[in-house]
């Protein structure tokens, strides 16, 4: 065996036992060449191996690193599936991403600044936080006042926040018919009832928001105006506009999630037009990632406390490090700039979806990270996803976005964004070859 096999061998053992942690950083190769009384070159070609085997990272100007875990595998796409090519979670993550934040959270780590960072933050959050999330929020001239911005520790605290504070137990929230699923079990958990709102190519129909109202008290409105999930809908300015004037003739508020709105920001939010009726939802977890994440708020100053009082009760607070962290990556751009690239990713991903299921029925943007497909007959949802997951890829029926007793349309929504680009080609590429088949034939093999 050549002799930086075998040193390599050693180290990739020293990594997998344990002795050499995650994020421990290597010496420098001529001084490991000296401990190792190897040569300089030997050492070189040591640490390029590691980084081939997946076990450690080289970082310009800062050396070499052993990384967090080793390479994952593409998952097969032939029974027996080993893995699963998940198409229900959407999580994007793009590979510079980690440099631009790994740069920006190096200041926390000195010893004054980590101990502060390690205190307990109220909902409120701190002055620099509230600042630069508004003006991360800002779109088409608007900027919300930050000092109607509260924070919890994710997008969904938020949600279930804002829920608590508008709407009583028993009470009726309208959604749109086809609407985000945690919603539902949130709605579930408050004892709330959802009211299916009917959509059309716009997005919300304002028209069905009054109709529901009339037949019983709607307490509030939750909606997705930018690239809703599932069907991908951008709602143009006259219908936000048309929907701002219905909340305010009711009375009603709104909850808007506007969670995916970084991948298409030209528009002003709901909360531009009828800023004293809607609560404005955002989060990190799709800007950057879900575990470094933390929700928002923007709202109405008349429920603020409430709002305030919903978040505290469920325990909702960020926590400090990570609001501090992010607060740092907001100031630096290193969020715009992750997001710039996750737009680029989408459409990427988006050609994808063209080319390989060319010629069915399918709903989406071409700045959206899912897509909602119209399967083709005779194949019935619940069977497609069967099927899909019998090729180990995970897809999402239809039944899991229906609100009450709207009758699912036969679809599945494909959420493009969590496996490599490589990986998601070869799964939409399966997944046509499967419904181009047909499933009687399929499912009794």
């Amino acid at each position: 065996m050549d002799d930086y096999l075998r040193v390599a061998d050693e180290l990739a053992a020293d990594i997998t036992a344990g002795r050499l942690r995650p994020g421990d950083r290597l010496p420098p190769q001529r001084e490991f060449a000296r401990r190792r009384a190897i040569a300089d070159s030997t050492a070189a070609r040591v640490y390029k191996e590691l980084t081939r085997r997946g076990l450690t990272v080289g970082e310009v100007g800062r050396g070499t690193f052993v990384r967090a875990s080793g390479q994952v595998p593409r998952p097969a796409l032939a029974e027996p599936a080993g893995t699963r090519v998940d198409l229900e979670l959407n999580h994007p993550v793009v590979p510079e991403q980690a440099g631009l934040l790994a740069h920006g959270i190096g200041s926390l780590l000195r010893p004054d600044v980590l101990e502060s960072s390690m205190r307990p933050v109220g909902v409120a959050g701190t002055p620099p936080a509230r600042e630069l999330f508004a003006d991360l929020l800002a779109h088409a001239g608007w900027r919300p006042d930050p000092e109607r911005v509260l924070f919890a520790g994710n997008g969904r605290q938020a949600i279930a926040a804002a829920m608590a504070a508008l709407v009583p137990p028993g009470s009726r929230l309208g959604v749109e018919e086809l609407t985000y699923p945690v919603l539902k079990a949130i709605a579930n958990r408050l004892g709330i009832t959802l009211v299916p709102l009917s959509v059309d190519e716009a997005g919300l129909v304002p028209e069905a928001i009054e109709a529901a109202a009339r037949k019983a008290a709607l307490n509030a409105v939750y909606l997705q105006p930018t690239l809703h999930n599932p069907l991908s809908i951008t709602m143009p300015v006259d219908r936000r506009a048309e929907i701002a004037d219905v909340l305010e003739r009711l009375g009603l508020h709104a909850i808007e999630d506007a969670v995916w709105s970084f991948l298409n920001g030209g528009l002003p939010p709901l909360a531009a037009l009828a800023p004293e009726r809607t609560v404005l939802i955002d989060s990190l977890s799709k800007r950057l990632a879900p575990g470094l994440t933390v929700g928002c708020a923007v709202v109405p100053r008349a429920i603020s406390s409430s709002m305030a009082t919903a978040l505290r009760s469920a325990g909702s607070a960020p926590m400090r490090f990570v609001l501090d962290a992010a607060t740092r990556w907001l100031g630096d751009g290193a969020v715009r700039s992750v997001g710039r690239a996750k737009q680029r990713d989408a459409a990427a991903r988006q050609e994808l979806v063209a080319r390989r299921l060319e010629g069915f029925s399918i709903r989406s943007a071409p700045n959206s990270y899912h897509c909602w497909w119209e399967l083709p007959r005779p194949w019935r949802a619940d069977t497609f996803v069967a099927a899909a997951a019998r090729h180990g890829i995970a897809v999402t029926p239809a039944a899991a976005f229906a609100v009450g007793r709207y009758r699912a349309p036969n679809a599945v929504r494909l959420g493009l964004a969590s496996p490599p680009a490589e990986t998601l080609s070869h799964a939409l590429g399966t997944l046509a070859e499967l419904a181009r088949s047909t499933p009687d034939g399929l499912m009794a093999d």
